[in-house]
């Protein structure tokens, strides 16, 4: 019985570092990346968008895996839907 203990003991620090590299690294992760996917799946047509590239502009269509967003007047650029990060 004092072995199976010892062994329970020995294998809790394991089991808090596991749990603290968890807390900090991978549960932050995964919200923002709902949040991000929840930005993707709000994006509609007169959005202003900025892109991860430093693109600024406004959403003049949405395909299924993209977006063309005006950048000037005569200039409009296709871009993937992941790559738009934020709305202005």
């Amino acid at each position: 019985m004092g072995q199976q203990s010892n062994f329970f003991v020995g294998l809790l620090p394991i089991i808090l570092i596991f749990l603290v590299i968890y807390l900090l690294f991978f549960l932050p992760q995964q919200r923002q990346q709902k949040k991000h996917r929840a930005l993707i799946e709000s994006l509609k047509k007169g959005d202003r968008v900025i892109t991860s590239g430093g693109i600024h502009g406004t959403i003049t269509s949405i395909k299924e895996y993209t977006v063309v967003i005006k950048v000037d007047e005569r200039a409009q650029i296709e871009i993937e839907k992941k790559s738009v990060i934020a709305k202005k």
